[in-house]
């Protein structure tokens, strides 16, 4: 027997049009590469999103078109992924700090009709502008006046495409599965990965970072995503401020801690999120120039292991609450995160920080396990480790015209491996131990690249740190620890050794610690321990 409810879709589309009809006043700020700050609201937006619609439709966007953007977070970018989508295409953010020959890669995989570009990357284009399809139409994201003097031939004007078009559009109907989105993974190795997002999974998502054990997005929120819109759709944000009417303000290419601290202030932000070289420099900038912001109440920090010295410094200096997430661009991205239950808040400040700096729980809409190398489940005890499994609504079930990776992508059962090594403790907090290719194998045992990197950065004088196995006559691998010393840091290495004592087992300290200038990082500010490993190939550990 069916229930007998309304047969409604789930699509972008119904998000916007529910912030342009319910929270049409509130506000949209942006931080613009011209360089003022621009507002306007939801409802305002709402009409130039349908403008851009009618406007890609002269263009010749059809149904299953990729149009791609290449951008900062901001208005423009905000009303093309409604657009796009709305109109049955799919957007595809394009991620511009990944190498020319894998931008090159992207577009032509993708098979991008029309390329939006915002006038930083312009340069970015030019500079590949004969490896891709003559037909690509390109439009760079500003107005007239700021128009470049550029190499790309035929490029056109944002505002002059939309200027004159029609606010009126009939949003067609289609399936809820519908394609709606495009993003890449910046893997370490191999080509960039796509995963296909639909409508529906898209808006699933949204309404779970709205939930209080999500990212608890909501009306009352001032929302600053310092996360870019090209690295997993802003981790859903965009989505989930349409759906709840949360004030958003978007920084621009303003990442510095200065320009994230003015927009903090002035708009009286209460939530944001982003990885944590960002946070460094905020809490850098603000600790050199004593910034209170009074109206901030909550900092999420993923794309990278939080170190336990960030989250005491949001929750003393700060007083607002630092919460760690997991996620992968295949799981569009929310998997996992770090909030208290109710049966924790007795225990001490310490207990409660042992849960903190895991990944944390998961969110509804996501399971895991994690399993031996025989696939076999292992237990939920806290200390056994495997690889992590996960599956849900959100979570891709292949990749974008890549059959073979597909397929060993996943067990048996259909769940996908997230080649991250992990523990799940009996609360369900997950906790990576480290990458299934950077853990370090010392006499048949597991060391933690991860856990060792934190306590590292947890010294003042460090400002990053890597970890990677060094290849040991005896043991097979041991850790050699690279660090890169904060401004002014005069930590030695048997400073740096002590550190670990009482802390980790003792088989698990560093046999080395080498001091260099600045660390390889991946597009999306990871720590490319390729490259490491390169560059440390032939490296002699001390006897």
């Amino acid at each position: 027997m069916r229930g007998m409810m309304m047969d409604m879709p789930l699509t972008t589309t119904s998000l916007i049009e529910h912030a342009a009809r319910y929270h049409g006043d509130t506000e949209i700020v942006s931080r613009t590469i011209e360089g003022p700050i621009h507002r306007y609201t939801y409802g305002e937006s709402y009409q130039r999103i349908k403008k851009l619609v009618n406007a890609l439709g002269d263009l010749g966007v059809g149904e299953g078109d990729r149009v791609a953007t290449l951008a900062w977070n901001g208005y423009r970018h905000f009303e093309l992924y409604f657009a796009v989508s709305g109109m049955g295409a799919v957007c595809h953010t394009i991620n511009p700090r990944l190498f020319g020959d894998q931008i090159i890669y992207i577009i032509n995989h993708a098979k991008d009709k029309i390329i939006f570009v915002d006038l930083s990357f312009v340069p970015v284009l030019e500079g590949i502008a004969e490896q891709l399809d003559a037909s690509i139409k390109i439009v760079v994201m500003t107005d007239q006046e700021h128009m470049p003097d550029s190499k790309l031939e035929n490029s056109l004007c944002f505002e002059v495409l939309i200027d004159g078009q029609s606010d009126s559009y009939d949003w067609p109907d289609f399936e809820e599965n519908t394609a709606s989105s495009l993003c890449y993974s910046s893997g370490t190795t191999g080509n960039p990965k796509a995963v296909l997002y639909s409508h529906r999974s898209t808006v699933l998502h949204a309404m779970t970072a709205c939930a209080t054990d999500g990212l608890g997005i909501s009306g009352q929120d001032i929302v600053l995503p310092v996360v870019p819109m090209f690295h997993v759709n802003a981790w859903g944000i965009p989505y989930a401020c349409a759906l709840s009417g949360a004030k958003l303000v978007f920084p621009g290419a303003g990442m510095d801690g200065a320009s994230v601290c003015e927009l903090l202030e002035n708009e009286g932000v209460t939530f944001t999120a982003g990885v944590p070289t960002v946070w460094l420099l905020l809490l850098g900038y603000i600790s050199e120039n004593k910034k209170k912001l009074p109206d901030l109440e909550r900092v999420i920090v993923g794309g990278a292991a939080v170190p336990q010295s960030m989250i005491e410094a949001f929750e003393n200096d700060l007083d607002c609450r630092c919460i760690h997430a997991w996620g992968m661009t295949e799981m569009s991205p929310l998997g996992t995160l770090a909030h208290m239950k109710n049966n924790m808040k007795d225990m001490t400040p310490e207990d409660q920080m042992a849960y903190k700096v895991k990944q944390g729980r998961p969110v509804y809409g996501v399971d895991m396990k994690i399993v031996d190398d025989n696939d076999a489940e292992l237990p939920h005890d806290g200390k056994a480790f495997g690889e992590l499994l996960v599956r849900g609504p959100w979570v891709t079930n292949g990749y974008y015209e890549d059959e073979e990776t597909s397929a060993d992508s996943f067990d048996a059962d259909g769940w996908f491996r997230t080649g991250d090594v992990s523990t799940i403790d009996e609360r369900g907090f997950m906790q990576i131990v480290d990458r299934a290719k950077d853990v370090i194998k010392s006499g048949g045992e597991w060391i933690s690249s991860i856990e060792l990197e934190n306590i590292a950065v947890g010294h003042p004088d460090i400002a990053e740190a890597g970890v990677i196995g060094v290849a040991h006559p005896k043991w097979d691998e041991r850790p050699l620890l690279i660090c890169v010393k904060s401004d002014g840091g005069a930590v030695t290495e048997a400073e740096m050794l002590e550190m670990y004592k009482g802390k980790v087992a003792d088989w698990w300290i560093p046999n080395q610690v080498v001091f260099i200038d600045e660390l390889p990082h991946t597009a999306t500010g990871k720590i490319r321990k390729t490259e490491l490993r390169k560059i440390f190939a032939d490296h002699k550990l001390p006897a």
